[in-house]
């Protein structure tokens, strides 16, 4: 058994074990089917990603099949733009679906179904409001009481229902509810509501139709109409499995197979927020720069922030599929790009708080090209040249006046080493007059002590970043932090606590010339400040701008 024969033997996870048995025992033949069936309401974030990768995982490792299905039965909330950022997002991440379907494409079977539970005596037009019905299915601890008009005949039902569909009746007047059983201590199960009166365009069906599906009722039909095997959704719809099956079974003549709906716990991460209305109103109040803001979760902005789709889907694989609730924390996703971007981008220097050091022994216009490893841990992306001047940018907190002991850096009279290049001493500090601000440094080098040259004369212990002030591209940059500040945001009714601090605009950073002409989505590592990627929207050739995507290094241990 290979290697990758044995990880997905060892990753097996309960849902897995589930379709195993299916094939087994036969249930659906040798078929694997799933689904991923977005209602196109808002762009995905990472806790889609998390379901993407499981049903289309699925579809891999069972040589099966996924269906890419819109969920648009709510007219006044979906738009095309959605559908489209779905699309580009589950193409980002890897995969490609075997059928492209859309809800709305089964508008008129869904109402012929209808029709038949009607006919069935399972379905009945009600004209309580929906206060009213709120009021009549009771509590948890209280049964519901029937509504005045469960008991109306199967031809009054067939008649109002039609006349629903061709528009005689005021919007909320009237619903189609399935008739079960307003005592069972499920209140899904408590008569729902399966069709309402909506008139609203629809982004797909214009105006053809004033009466919409709902969720409930369209899903499982949904699923059965494509051969479904396995719907797999989260955990908040378990209570809903009990309809799915229902609805299923009274339609059984047309589907003596139904799709088995399995639930899994939705991904929770720390200092994140997932609910689709409160991220639309941070886009919609222009906190954040769209739904592709490089603090958002939405899988574009993650995307425009430079995470890669391997380190994504690493991160889903890392998390696995459980049961139960749990909280991830969200510097295991950070810790999935760092391994994956490590050995693949080069190194260079950038400064992003500059201070100029001129070096006072260095020959006046004189330039010479030092050679740099592009990547010191992966020594198969070769070499570059790096220019080297009289004056030279380094980092303003890389130089104290007064430095406390353990100071290793730069400080008047002290020595340090300029990466990839020489030694150079602090002789004077040159201030502003008038604020006493430092405004440059006076230094000399020492020609002896080029790198790789095998100087042994003497050490230091401070090596600092550096970029020719000559020649070093002016660059924004952007330091992004969390844009939550306390978890429970998340929690339905809790205001968002909005971090202050979430971005950082550096206007004035120098950074190595090797990076002109940067692509948009180019990616680096920057000397001790992280990784950083183009922005893929602001970002051009004559005004580089880079996001950072994480820092260097974290505390974080996924092993522990």
């Amino acid at each position: 058994m290979d290697n990758k024969d044995e990880k997905i033997t060892v990753s097996k996870n309960f849902i897995q074990h589930i379709i195993d048995k299916d094939l087994e025992e036969n249930v659906y033949g040798q078929r694997v089917h799933t689904r991923f069936p977005p209602e196109p309401n808002g762009y995905l974030h990472i806790g889609h990603a998390k379901s993407i990768c499981l049903n289309f995982g699925i579809k891999e490792q069972y040589n099966g099949k996924c269906n890419l299905r819109f969920d648009d039965t709510n007219p006044t909330k979906e738009e095309v733009e959605y559908v489209e950022s779905i699309e580009e997002d589950v193409r980002w991440l890897g995969f490609e679906w075997d059928g492209l379907y859309y809800a709305s494409s089964y508008f008129e079977k869904l109402y012929e179904y209808a029709e038949v539970l009607i006919k069935k005596g399972k379905a009945y037009v009600c004209d309580l409001c929906p206060e009213e019905i709120r009021q009549y299915r009771g509590t948890l601890t209280e049964p519901g009481k029937n509504s005045p008009y469960r008991n109306r005949s199967i031809e009054e039902n067939l008649d109002l229902f039609r006349r629903m569909r061709a528009g005689e009746f005021e919007e909320g007047s009237r619903v189609l509810r399935a008739k079960i059983d307003m005592a069972s201590p499920n209140l899904n199960m408590r008569d729902p509501v399966m069709y309402r009166i909506v008139y609203a365009h629809h982004h797909r069906t214009n105006d053809d139709w004033c009466i919409y599906p709902m969720y409930d009722y369209a899903h499982p039909v949904s699923d059965a109409i494509e051969n479904i095997t396995h719907s797999i959704c989260t955990l908040e719809f378990e209570d809903h499995r009990p309809l799915y099956d229902w609805f299923l079974i009274e339609l059984k003549e047309y589907f003596p197979t139904p799709p088995k709906q399995i639930e899994f716990a939705r991904l929770e991460l720390t200092h994140t927020v997932m609910s689709k209305r409160k991220l639309r109103k941070l886009v919609e109040d222009g906190v954040v720069d769209g739904w592709d803001d490089p603090r958002m979760p939405t899988i574009s902005g993650l995307r425009r922030r430079g995470y890669t789709p391997s380190s994504i889907r690493e991160f889903c694989d890392r998390i696995g599929v459980a049961k139960s609730k749990s909280e991830v924390d969200v510097a295991l996703l950070e810790y999935c790009i760092r391994e994956d971007l490590k050995l693949k981008e080069p190194r260079i220097m950038a400064v992003l708080d500059p201070l100029k050091v001129v070096i006072t022994n260095y020959p006046e216009g004189q330039v010479e090209y030092l050679e740099a490893e592009n990547n010191q841990e992966n020594p198969e992306m070769g070499t570059r040249q790096i220019p080297f001047s009289r004056e030279i940018y380094i980092e303003r907190e890389d130089f104290m006046e007064n430095p406390p002991k353990k100071f290793f850096r730069l400080s008047p009279g002290k020595e340090v080493r300029l990466k990839n290049a020489y030694f150079i001493k602090c002789e004077e500090v040159i201030k502003d007059e008038k604020t006493g601000e430092i405004m440059e440094l006076h230094c000399t080098y020492d020609p002896e002590t080029k790198s790789g040259t095998g100087f042994t004369g003497r050490k230091v212990k401070g090596t600092l970043h550096w970029v020719s002030a000559t020649h070093a591209i002016p660059a924004e940059v952007r330091l992004y932090d969390y844009l939550f500040l306390e978890d429970e945001a998340e929690e339905e009714g809790k205001e968002m606590t909005l971090n202050p601090d979430s971005l950082q605009v550096l206007k004035e950073c120098y950074i190595e010339p090797s990076v002109k002409g940067a692509e948009p989505g180019s990616r680096y590592q920057f000397f001790r400040h992280g990784y950083f990627c183009t922005d893929s929207k602001d970002s051009t050739e004559d005004h580089l701008v880079f996001n950072r995507i994480v820092s260097l290094r974290s505390s974080y241990n996924p092993n522990k």
